[in-house]
């Protein structure tokens, strides 16, 4: 019973709000705050880049293919974000599978719980 009490009152809390979802729509929008804190998290790096390296690439400017440059800006970024995105869904399909099974065997005790109390 003790056991019980202390699941709700710390686990439970956390695993109630994440079943109170479909498993689509849970992990969708986990992937989604991932992917929005990803872009974000690449455009600072990319301005730290461009900021610690801004002498060079005036001097350069001229003579470098901006095009090539941006296409591997893009494919840098798409990677990045496309990793970012599968470890993202991989993480929280994890974490709303364990929520489901530590309900599930809650619910379960909760039942012999009350079983015992019939008797």
């Amino acid at each position: 019973m003790t056991k019980l009490a202390s699941y709700e009152s710390h686990e439970g809390k956390k695993d109630i709000q994440i079943v109170n979802y479909f498993k689509g729509d849970y992990i969708g929008f986990q992937v989604l705050k991932s992917v929005i804190a990803a872009t974000i998290s690449f455009c600072a790096l990319f301005g730290v880049y461009v900021f610690y390296n801004f002498e060079k690439l005036m001097q350069d400017i001229y003579k470098m293919d901006l095009l090539q440059f941006g296409k591997s800006v893009m494919i840098l970024y798409l990677c990045t974000v496309g990793a970012y995105g599968v470890i993202s869904y991989v993480v929280y399909a994890s974490r709303y599978s364990k929520a489901k099974h530590h309900l599930r065997n809650y619910y379960g005790n909760l039942k012999k719980l009350a079983g015992m109390y019939d008797k």
